[in-house]
């Protein structure tokens, strides 16, 4: 066994130790980040429709094949099943519906071929489906809001939901849904990925004639920066389009903004929301970090040349997290410490559930025991 894999066993016995607790006094919640006293609130009660609520059912699953405990299962299942309030309200279905039932409905399935897991992901396909504008290219990110209109916005985010409709395409033994994938991800290959591998949010379309109007700042520092959570996505996101659809210009994307990534990295592994938000005051994400070094050990899978940098990186991103990261007390009920949704918020550095499981896959990747949810 190598130092990663052992630095892996040894961090996820810490992790397995502190979620059987944590899910032990948690049963029946859907978590997005925690309260003052560092416990689980429930983003379930607060918001059926979040775009984050099918993570905890991603990181159960995930324990599940980890320790073999039955309660992470049986967790798992509830959380799906609650997730059918979503599923049957129209108005609250957006492009993260492969974040939503592909890391529940879909994981489902893979286990024991669960018929009513089936039905959950092929109907959160089916939109999402209906979600691409055929002019454009692009899956429609986000419904109308306040009278707003935004049948014109797609993001970069949307290449982590393209494994539901490949999924689908399987499942279903009908490429359409893979074509539709396809599409958008040649899309933001072009528009989204800029020439010195940093990754745009967000682009505007005119989605009547499908013309690319420009792009906007999103949730980064501002418009024409490098949003690190973004640039973890399109890591990930263009790695496993590679892998989805045997194209290698697909690989060589993800190397480019892997190697932007890898270049601006801090001497402390701390991840900034932005790369180029100013010095002071420093606001982290730690969640880009944890996403960041599941997809760059994805992307040293399919990468045997440069497999040692990508993999030494992501080990020195979650060694990172454990040291100083993490927060191993059991009597609070997150993992990741120091995440930041966006750099123009008013609260920094708090834990959100993505970052939670990103990390525990990293980890289960390196120890080759991950479930291979996309």
């Amino acid at each position: 066994m190598d130092n990663a894999e052992t630095f892996a066993e040894k961090t996820l016995a810490q992790v397995s130790a502190k979620m059987k607790a944590v899910v032990a006094r948690n049963r029946g919640i859907i978590p997005y980040t925690t309260d003052a006293q560092q416990h689980f609130s429930d983003m379930y009660q607060k918001d059926p429709f979040w775009w984050t609520n099918g993570f905890w059912g991603g990181e159960l699953w995930q324990l599940n094949r980890l320790t073999g405990e039955d309660l992470f299962r049986e967790e798992a299942i509830a959380v799906e099943r609650k997730l059918d309030a979503n599923l049957t309200a129209v108005d609250h279905l957006d492009h993260d519906n492969g974040f939503k039932w592909g890391l529940t409905a879909v994981a489902h399935f893979k286990d024991d071929q669960d018929p009513d897991a089936r039905r959950r992901g092929l109907l959160a396909a089916e939109n999402m489906a209906g979600r691409f504008n055929l002019a454009g290219h692009y899956f429609r990110a986000w419904n109308d809001e306040d009278g707003t209109n935004r049948a014109d916005l797609a993001i970069i985010d949307c290449m982590m939901n393209l494994p539901l409709l490949v999924w689908a395409s399987q499942v279903e033994q009908d490429p359409r849904f893979k074509h539709l994938a396809l599409a958008h991800a040649k899309m933001a290959q072009q528009l989204m990925v800029r020439g010195d591998g940093s990754v745009k949010h967000i682009l505007v379309f005119d989605p009547e004639t499908g013309a690319y109007l420009h792009s906007q700042g999103g949730q980064g520092y501002a418009h024409g920066s490098s949003w690190t959570r973004g640039q973890a996505w399109g890591i990930y996101g263009f790695a496993l389009a590679a892998r989805h659809f045997h194209d290698p210009s697909f690989l060589m994307t993800a190397q480019r903004i892997a190697n932007y990534f890898i270049a601006n990295i801090p001497a402390d592994c701390r991840i900034p929301v932005d790369f180029r938000q100013p010095l002071t005051p420093f606001y982290e994400d730690a969640s880009a970090a944890a996403i960041a070094a599941s997809g760059l050990l994805e992307l040293a899978a399919d990468q045997p040349k440069d497999a040692p940098l990508y993999q030494r990186t992501a080990v020195r991103l979650l060694q990172a997290l454990a040291d100083d990261g993490v927060d191993w007390d059991k009597d609070h009920d997150a993992l990741v410490k120091r995440c930041s949704a966006q750099y123009h918020e008013p609260h920094h550095e708090y834990p959100i559930i993505y970052a939670d499981y990103f990390f525990i896959e990293a980890l289960m990747k390196l120890n080759h025991t991950a479930l291979d949810l996309w």
